[in-house]
This record gives C-alpha cells, sequence and structure tokens, in this order.
C-alpha cells in the first residue's frame, strides 16, 4: 500500500513501475532475475506511448532489450562440474568470516537419522555458502548478463535522452521473501548496478528478517548495503511501545469510520473496556490484521461492544492464520524450524504461567541461528517484541522481552492462579517484564529436542478451555 500511495504523488516527469517478486518464486536462478528484467521492459513497452512519446527509436531499443533478454533465458545454464560442496552448517575455526554456524536441533522420535531429525536454523554463513553453490553454479548465465550491463545503460541513457515526457523511472520491488533467499542478493545486486548513474530508482518492499540484501560472494560484495546504497523505512509498529502501536491503529480506524459518516464518538461505542487494547494485542499491532479481526468481531457480535473476552475468542483462529501465512511466505526448508519454533515457546510460556519471557542479549548477539529465530517469529507476529535492554530482577545481564500470542493461551477464560498476563498496554507492563522468566540456550535445547512429529497438528488444535 506504501509503494501503490507514494506512486500517486509522483510528478508528470516521474513513473513507477511496480512488480510483485511472488509471480516470480520458486523460479530458478539466473533465470528469475532475467525473468524480472523482461517484466520490467515490458512494462515501459506497453507505457511506451502515453509516457514516452511516439518514436519509433524509443520503440525498437525496448524491443531489442527484451529480444536479447528472451535469447538468454531460453539459452541453457552452463553449469561447473566440479563444485566445492562445503558441508552444511560448518564453520572454519579462526576465520571470522564462517565464525557463526547453522545450530542443528536433534528431535527423537524421527524415522531419519537413526531416529533423530535434524533441523537447521538458517544463518549468515550457510546462506553465504548457498549464495557461493550458486554463483558457481550458474557462473556462466551470470556472466553474460554482467559483460551486457553496460551496454543495456547505454541503451537506457539513450532512450531517456529521446524521451519528450517521462525522464525518471522509479522501479517498486514488492515482495522480495517470496525469492529463494540465496537468490535475493543477485537479483538486488543487479537492480542496484542497473540504476546507478541512470534516472531510475528502486524501491524494495519485503519482510526484514526474511531478506538478504547483501552477501560475499569470494571476497566481493553483492546486493546493495544498508544506508550506504538504500535507505531502510521501517513500518513495523512493535509492542515496545505499546502506546504509539495503539494510536497508530486507532487513527486508521477513525480514518476508515469517517469515510463511514462515522464520529470519533461512534466509533468508541464499537468496544467496551479495554476492549480496543486488546484487539490492537490481539493483531499483533500489524493494522491489516487488527482491521480484520474488528471486522470479524463485529460480525459475530451482532453489532454489540466488542470487549476484551470476544477478542480472546477471535484470537484462537487467528493464530492459526499465522501459522498458515507463515507457511506460504516460508521457504520449505525452514518451515519445520519455525513451526517447532512455536511450539517451543508456546510449551515455555504455558509451563511457566505467563505470556511474557526474556531472552539475553548476549545469547541473540553470539548465535545467528537463535537470532534468527526470533526475529522470523516476531516477522510474523506469532512472538511479539515487547522490550529490548530489559535488566532482571534478580539475574545479572540485559535481556530483550517477547510476549506470545494471545492465541496461544485463549482457552484461559480465567486466569487467576493458573497464567499471568502481562498487559502490555498499561504504563507498568516494562517494570512487570523484569521479572518474567527467563528462556536460555540451555533451555532452548532441552525443549527443542522434545518437539513431537505433528507439532503443528498440536498447534492447531484447541487447548481445553478453562474457566474454573
Amino acid at each position: 500500500m506504501l509503494l501503490h500511495d507514494s506512486a500517486k504523488q509522483l510528478g508528470p516527469e516521474t513513473r513507477a513501475i511496480y512488480l510483485n517478486c511472488e509471480d516470480f518464486k520458486r523460479h530458478t536462478f539466473p533465470n528469475v532475475l532475467i525473468e524480472i528484467l523482461t517484466a520490467l521492459f515490458g512494462e515501459l513497452e506497453n507505457h511506451l506511448s502515453g509516457w514516452f512519446g511516439r518514436k519509433a527509436k524509443l520503440k525498437t531499443i525496448l524491443q531489442d532489450i527484451i529480444a536479447r533478454l528472451n535469447t538468454m533465458h531460453l539459452a541453457p545454464d552452463e553449469q561447473e562440474e566440479a563444485i566445492k560442496q562445503t558441508q552444511s552448517g560448518a564453520s572454519t575455526e579462526g576465520n571470522s568470516f564462517e565464525a557463526e554456524t547453522g545450530a542443528e536441533i536433534a528431535l527423537p522420535g524421527s524415522a531419519k537419522a537413526h531416529g533423530k531429525t535434524k533441523l537447521k536454523v538458517d544463518d549468515s554463513t550457510t546462506n553465504k555458502q548457498e549464495v557461493e553453490r550458486i554463483y558457481k553454479t550458474h557462473r556462466q548465465k551470470l556472466q553474460e548478463l554482467d559483460l551486457w550491463l553496460p551496454e543495456l545503460k547505454k541503451r537506457l541513457r539513450e532512450f531517456f535522452d529521446l524521451s519528450s515526457k517521462v525522464k525518471c523511472i522509479i522501479l517498486q520491488v514488492d515482495d522480495l521473501y517470496h525469492l529463494k533467499r540465496a537468490d535475493q542478493a543477485f537479483v538486488v545486486d543487479y537492480i542496484h548496478r542497473l540504476c546507478k548513474d541512470l534516472p531510475i530508482f528502486f524501491k524494495i518492499a519485503t519482510i526484514r528478517h526474511a531478506s538478504t540484501m547483501y552477501a560475499d560472494r569470494e571476497g566481493q560484495p553483492i546486493g546493495a548495503q544498508e544506508r550506504h546504497d538504500y535507505q531502510p523505512i521501517n513500518i513495523d509498529y512493535s509492542f515496545s511501545d505499546f502506546a504509539r502501536t495503539r494510536s497508530q491503529n486507532w487513527r486508521i480506524l477513525k480514518e476508515y469510520g469517517q469515510r463511514a459518516g462515522m464520529s470519533e464518538t461512534e466509533l468508541d461505542s464499537l468496544f467496551r473496556g479495554e476492549g480496543f487494547a486488546r484487539l490492537v494485542m490481539a493483531g499483533g499491532g500489524v493494522p491489516r490484521d487488527v482491521l480484520s479481526l474488528f471486522l470479524e468481531g463485529l460480525s459475530e457480535s451482532e453489532g454489540n461492544p466488542l470487549g476484551k473476552d470476544d477478542v480472546r475468542v477471535l484470537s484462537r483462529s487467528n493464530l492459526e492464520r499465522r501459522i498458515e501465512e507463515l507457511k506460504k511466505d516460508s521457504h520449505a526448508d525452514e518451515q519445520d524450524t519455525l513451526i517447532s519454533g512455536i511450539y517451543v515457546m508456546r510449551e515455555f510460556c504455558l509451563n511457566k504461567m505467563t505470556n511474557v519471557f526474556l531472552v539475553p542479549e548476549k545469547m541473540l548477539q553470539k548465535s545467528d541461528s537463535w537470532r534468527n529465530l526470533f526475529n522470523r517469529l516476531a516477522d510474523y507476529r506469532i512472538i511479539h517484541q515487547a522490550g529490548s535492554a530489559l535488566t532482571h530482577k534478580s539475574t545479572q545481564g540485559n535481556y530483550q522481552a517477547f510476549a506470545i500470542d494471545i492465541g496461544c493461551y485463549a482457552h484461559y477464560r480465567k486466569m487467576e492462579g493458573r497464567f499471568v498476563e502481562i498487559d502490555v498496554s498499561r504504563a507498568e507492563a516494562k517494570d512487570k517484564m523484569r521479572s518474567a522468566p527467563i528462556l536460555t540456550e540451555t533451555e532452548l535445547d532441552r525443549l527443542f529436542k522434545g518437539v513431537p512429529q505433528d507439532a503443528e497438528d498440536q498447534l492447531k488444535q484447541p487447548l481445553t478451555e478453562i474457566e474454573d
């Protein structure tokens, strides 16, 4: 929505071209890059007369570029026979380039690997190894694209010089995370180099921790570096500043209310007690999810104001939807790890009878694997960032606080004596978090070993409602 809205604000000499990477999901590299470029120049050709003017030379330039891309796309990939296969997860001791490895988590009871299944949490080292493998596998076609780039940019300069109307293009690349993780940096790298020194600029929308914008290949930088080559815009609202997140969601809802002819007082009457704050918690602070739950709640309440308990009931099915979204957006080789992570964190919170837990900052700084797992689950709003640089009342060190999704404990209709919920919407929440249980690396290892094979089914199966 941010991409589409910003495109509407462009002047007549600047146009936006929108490309959705979900259209290229599971396509092989480097053909996926060729297909993205073909789509880009195909869009330019479709808008040629309206945007650039009716000059035959302009059409010829675009047709030549598209024809060259089509030829490269049909050409077979030249593979190196001797590809160095680095064992996944291996690290080179003393080498800072490969200092961190993927965490292997053994699950008992599986038929694989002599009774154990080894799950691997994606990290920077394994990703670098995969990037290296991809590069070596498809070196020939990549080299052809690289060698062609100066000529391509020369033709584009000629194209813009001939244009009588549009003088600048904004290339909008949406949902980059749908591309294979190892391919993303190569796609970003080529787009970045294509745009450089031309009146073409790029905007990339993606899930931060599911994306690789920059990587090393044989010691050479690939992709675009944050703040050096692009400026990040974070549109997420977290529970770390719940008042700000609540305010943002209320402003959006109020705008819709105004369009429906409702006053703020009338809108407020649709909630009772802490209904709206709880709705924001259940939606993870994401406006889309908050609004969807709001509409669902209104429908089921038959016009009665939404209260805290109404949202609790809605949160059950919402957790299931989040798990399905995670499966849809994540890659197949990481889904088992993410599902296991959800199971582990839910079990920890239910056993400790609390919705908030602390994770040592030192552990997250030291381990790419664990940090990536927590970041990914926070991206999918299974857990919620609730605080950082917190101190514990009885244990030394700094901690990050995470709140488990409400859907994980929705079966507790009455919590007194069974479950302690820290209400992140309250001013005293941060102080209460300092007494929350600590999820250590040792505890994570222990809990992962107990993850059942049907973890996903158990997560989706509603726990027995507890009232008395």
